[in-house]
């Protein structure tokens, strides 16, 4: 579900009295053990990336050999002597980023990743703690940990091949690829010679002995990364059965999954991983491949539900890559955690009382009713989702369509209607239709009740007969309304002899209302948004801005939010102390809440403003759309994304991101899971007018 708001919850991370008894850091001592060797082999690939000659400048390879050297140093020095491991490790890493220079100076979009790399290394030896689990830990845990951390430190390594490829030989690339993987398998097998006897000790040991062989193999004949990659994810699936095996306070993705603002993020970015490495086979481009970074940029669009393209959907992508992304959308659209909590629900087995309530915190659904509230959200989903593809694949039909491509054109129009997405089969979105008004209103309501939640759109026939309904489903529908309405009437008002010149009167009520349901975070278009005046600029800006309703797909800082806050501004110039709506008061900490929701939402695009202003030669007044666009999770442009360089790219590739999971969630992960006890102190007086 698009619309997930995390908050602090006593139950699940045990309130301020529940110490864990293994101190919270960023590694430990013997993952370094596992992840410094497997990351020896990497500092020369990168000496050798854009290399002039075949063999690299001399004092590359120095740099690569004194990168190698301060891993290994690190390696010994950090569990003993911290400070001295500390200054290792960043030797290791500035020596590695040295080497790579000259293909960074080339490579902006390498460049800032490399860049990000020092920073996150920076971070994680200034958390190093070299007492971390110490107490707790056995010697079956450290080889485990050690294991665990050169499997990912393969991943790493295959990733950077990836993007490395087209300058880097490809002797060196598989040469670096097996000498990584073979480190990480002799560790495997380490850890399964310690394991207690049986057959599952002999099953993962020959296993690791078998990849050994593969590898001498593929090393001559190729397919080096391909068999890394399945050795990695058979290894960490053997890694999580056997952690999974024990206590759970032993878990080492208690780290990550304890934590609802941390199992949010990482789902997405799982999601955009997978996506990525999905997209960039060369079977679902009609090229036979595309750039990483366009891979990474489509599939963080897709699974944000955004709508902003790099590349033309329907040219660039075959019929495989145009499923894949229709998959990232109902995915990111519904979020991988519903689907997986009402799947295990439909196999006949229980959530456990800690996924019940990981997903209450993050769905905000009382734990009483979380699955029948989930199987309601996908049935409603799929069955607003299959109405849509039924209407608008007899329209397509009629409007000259063959008979399959209409119907893979309305499933996939639907499906990224409701998800907000933005996507279309149309290379100019939904302009060819401008004067079809059937399929305009069709998009227009997959949109609408996909921008709210199904609750809330369950709600609304009574709702619009008059009668009582619920106080978060009336402030949303209510507020849904006046921006519906009002949007409508800016567009006519302002565009009515400029996008809108040489329609009918009906057509430019139509499209009127078409574009003010689609500021609604749903990135179709059927005028030429490039072309609006200043006027309908800043009303789209606002609209973008606020987006749809909690619970729903769409992004924004939330019609609710904004409900709440001119509730709270009324009551403020009528001087009245408590804020009443339906006989219901409304609490101070929800004003608190939505206050620092618009606050987290206006601090990132402001920053994201700003970067974009420094690194790209793209007009002020195009780049504060595309930011919008893109936190708002909108998916409109008026060109700029194609002017984009790569810096640029990963940039609205984190606000988009951002903008789907919220700010205010990513603001989170910088707090701790303590509760602050009431101050007792008096109360401050501050003139603010």
């Amino acid at each position: 579900m698009a619309s997930i708001e995390v908050e602090g919850d006593s139950s699940i991370h045990g309130g301020a009295k529940n110490v864990s008894a293994v101190p919270a850091s960023s590694f430990a001592p013997v993952g370094l053990q596992g992840a410094l060797p497997a990351a020896l082999p990497v500092p020369f690939m990168l000496a050798y990336a854009n290399a002039v000659q075949w063999l690299p400048a001399p004092w590359r390879l120095s740099a690569a050999c004194a990168a190698a050297a301060s891993c290994v140093l690190c390696a010994m020095m950090l569990p003993r002597h911290p400070l001295t491991g500390r200054i290792f490790g960043g030797c290791a890493a500035l020596f590695s980023f040295f080497a790579a220079t000259p293909y960074l100076i080339v490579n902006p979009f390498a460049a800032l990743v490399g860049l990000v790399f020092l920073i996150s290394i920076a971070f994680l030896l200034f958390d190093f703690s070299p007492r971390a689990g110490v107490e707790t830990r056995t010697h079956a845990d450290d080889n485990l940990q050690r294991a665990q951390w050169a499997a990912v430190t393969v991943v790493a390594a295959i990733c950077l091949s990836w993007v490395t490829s087209n300058s880097t030989p490809s002797f060196v690339i598989r040469s670096t690829i097996t000498a990584s993987t073979l480190v990480a398998q002799l560790l495997f097998i380490h850890w399964a010679w310690h394991r207690e006897r049986g057959p599952f000790r002999v099953f993962i040991m020959s296993m690791g002995f078998l990849f050994t062989g593969l590898l001498a193999v593929t090393f001559f004949v190729g397919y080096t990364r391909t068999l890394a990659m399945l050795f990695v994810l058979s290894s960490l699936l053997l890694f999580y059965r056997s952690a999974s095996m024990r206590p759970a306070r032993e878990n080492g993705w208690d780290v990550l999954f304890s934590h609802p603002a941390r199992l949010l993020l990482c789902t997405f970015f799982f999601l955009c991983f997978a996506g990525t490495l999905l997209l960039a086979l060369p079977i679902v481009s009609s090229e036979g491949g595309i750039a990483p970074v366009d891979a990474a940029f489509t599939a963080v669009s897709a699974v944000c539900v955004t709508g902003l393209i790099v590349l033309d959907t329907p040219h660039a992508f075959t019929f495989l890559g145009q499923a894949v992304i229709l998959l990232l959308i109902q995915l990111g659209g519904l979020g991988i955690m519903s689907i997986a909590a009402v799947a295990i629900h439909a196999m006949g087995r229980r959530l456990s009382l800690r996924q019940e309530r990981l997903l209450t915190a993050m769905t905000d659904i009382d734990h009483k009713h979380l699955l029948d509230v989930l199987v309601r959200i996908l049935k409603f989903t799929f069955v607003a989702e299959g109405i849509g593809a039924l209407i608008l694949s007899g329209l397509f039909y009629g409007s000259g369509d063959a008979i399959l491509p209409a119907m893979w054109r309305g499933v996939f129009t639907a499906v990224s209607a409701f998800c907000n997405a933005g996507f279309s089969l149309q290379s100019n979105s939904l302009i060819p239709y401008r004067s079809n008004p059937l399929v305009l209103h069709t998009v227009a309501a997959l949109i609408i009740f996909g921008g709210m939640a199904p609750a809330t759109g369950l709600v609304a026939p009574k709702w619009l007969m008059g009668r009582k309904i619920p106080v978060a489903p009336r402030i949303a529908l209510t507020t849904t309304a006046v921006l519906l309405t009002s949007g409508m009437l800016f567009i006519l008002a302002f565009e009515w002899n400029g996008v809108l010149s040489g329609l009918s009167i009906m057509d430019k009520l139509h499209n009127a209302w078409f574009q003010s349901a689609t500021l609604r975070t749903a990135g179709f278009n059927s005028v030429d948004v490039a072309g609006i005046i200043s006027p309908t600029f800043m009303v789209m800006i606002c609209f973008m801005f606020i987006g749809g309703s909690p619970g729903g797909t769409a992004g924004g800082v939330k019609t609710t939010t904004i409900g709440i806050l001119a509730m709270t501004f009324w009551a403020n110039i009528n001087n009245r102390k408590n804020i009443i709506f339906q006989n219901r008061r409304l609490p101070s900490a929800t004003i608190h809440r939505a206050v620092t929701i618009v606050i987290c939402v206006a601090v990132v695009w402001f920053a994201v403003d700003l970067m974009l202003d420094v690194t790209q030669e793209i007009s002020g007044r195009d780049i504060i759309f595309e930011v919008t666009s893109a936190i708002g999770t909108v998916g409109l442009s008026t060109g700029a994304t194609l002017k984009l360089d790569e810096i640029g790219k990963v940039i609205i590739m984190i606000a988009m991101f951002a903008g789907r999971i919220g700010p205010m969630t990513l603001f989170m992960l910088l707090s701790e899971d303590v509760s602050v006890p009431e101050s007792n102190c008096p109360d401050m007086k501050i003139n603010l007018t």
